[in-house]
């Protein structure tokens, strides 16, 4: 073989052994890649995947008023007071009460009552109550125990108190009064027999005709204590 041969024979050989190890480098970065991609993932590629979750803010409400069930509402003024010019107003039906008020007039004995009931008054009205004359002054007495639900000052009825019975459905009305005792005050509960007022001319009476209305009504609710039944308080106080 000629000089020539020979190296051309050589170059030949060192291009198959150049291109076989490229070969190989080639294929052994390819294997590299391939093994980190698998075996340790890029750490952000959860991050990626898995999109972060934004939590809402929850607008807190205010808190409800505290409202105990068990406690009946404030009435209004209406429900909490007889009308300003108005008498306790009558029912057709009589109810009769089965009880013996004390006279409310200190020193008045019983035969002493004139039964003034069915006596007319101005307006066409009828009188529904019993007039009980006296000086004024004289002491009014609880005629049972009861508790002080209003103390009033009407046209007609001038300076007047409204009781309740402990039955909670017989009001006790007394009106034309002068003055009411020293300290008197809604919701005292006063005893049969206390000095709860005293006898005056008061409202439409008339000047120095000094007396005690009194009228006693049956009523459903006790919070409209005005609002009732009127039953003549003379027989209850003769005790017949």
């Amino acid at each position: 073989m000629s000089k020539r041969a020979r190296v051309r024979l050589l170059f030949a050989i060192v291009a198959v052994v150049g291109a076989l190890a490229a070969f190989v480098w080639a294929m052994s970065r390819r294997s590299q890649s391939v093994q980190v991609a698998v075996v340790t993932p890029p750490a952000s590629s959860n991050s990626a995947a898995v999109p972060p979750v934004a939590v809402p803010t929850l607008a807190v409400p205010s808190p409800l008023p505290n409202v105990d069930s068990t406690v009946a509402p404030t009435p209004s003024e209406t429900e909490s007071a007889p009308p300003a010019s108005a008498m306790p107003q009558a029912s057709p039906v009589q109810p009769t009460p089965s009880v013996t008020l004390l006279i409310p007039v200190a020193g008045v004995r019983p035969e002493e009552l004139h039964d003034t009931f069915q006596e007319s008054r101005s307006a066409g009205r009828t009188h529904d109550a019993i007039d009980i004359p006296a000086p004024r002054g004289t002491p009014v007495l609880a005629a049972a125990d009861g508790r002080i639900v209003k103390l009033w000052q009407s046209v007609q009825g001038g300076t007047t108190l409204y009781q309740l019975d402990t039955n909670n459905t017989t009001v006790y009305y007394y009106a034309h009064l002068d003055r009411y005792a020293d300290g008197l005050a809604e919701g005292h509960f006063a005893r049969r027999g206390e000095v709860i007022a005293y006898v005056g001319d008061t409202g439409n009476a008339g000047a120095g005709n000094y007396h005690l209305h009194f009228s006693v009504l049956i009523v459903s609710d006790p919070k409209r204590y005005w609002d009732g039944t009127n039953v003549n308080p003379y027989t209850l106080l003769k005790g017949k």
